[in-house]
């Protein structure tokens, strides 16, 4: 008769890669059920600086969710942050501020309220278009699942700035805002 398929409903099948060690899925579930089910903003410091900040909610180092980085941005006025490129793809809900992307070259303008897809493989930038006032963005990424499926590639282009922007001299994220469109 012919060849073999690869496809039998007979034979055991990996998709993506062997689960083998210690394993178990009753244990990861009790573990997955055991984890917090809100995570406080409050409780959480913004890191880097001084033009770009992040306050991770969600990363894969935490072990939390098994396909979710979330993480808020903010951009000092006039900030921007390194040049980079990975392999996951993200989407930025933009909360404030006005700004735009230069994703592989091309330049996208955004506004409060507009999502900035970055894809992956892409070499992307993001900059606050304000002097004056900060800008946010929540980010959404399926990292954690990307890195077991071990595409882990990320690049570094050009380095977080090190020094202020002039208009950001002395800035400081917005670390417990409550009004988060500066009086707008």
């Amino acid at each position: 008769m012919g060849k073999e398929s690869h496809y039998s409903s007979k034979k055991d099948r990996v998709f993506l890669r062997g689960i083998a060690g210690p394993y178990n899925l009753k244990d990861e579930l009790t573990r997955l059920r055991a984890m917090p089910r809100v995570i406080k903003g409050t409780e959480l410091l913004f890191s880097e600086g001084p033009q770009s900040f992040s306050k991770h909610f969600i990363e894969p180092v935490d072990g939390m969710t098994q396909t979710l980085h979330v993480h808020l941005e903010e951009y000092a006025p006039g900030g921007r942050t390194q040049k980079h490129g990975h392999v996951n793809e993200a989407a930025f809900y933009i909360l404030d501020g006005i700004g735009h992307e230069i994703h592989d070259g091309i330049r996208y303008d955004w506004k409060a309220g507009d999502i900035a897809i970055v894809h992956n493989n892409c070499v992307h930038q993001h900059f606050n278009d304000d002097p004056v006032k900060p800008a946010r963005a929540l980010v959404l990424k399926p990292k954690p699942m990307m890195m077991f499926m071990n595409l882990l590639f990320q690049k570094q282009v050009i380095p977080r700035p090190t020094e202020p922007t002039p208009g950001g001299v002395g800035y400081k994220p917005r670390q417990n805002e409550t009004d988060f469109n500066h009086g707008e």
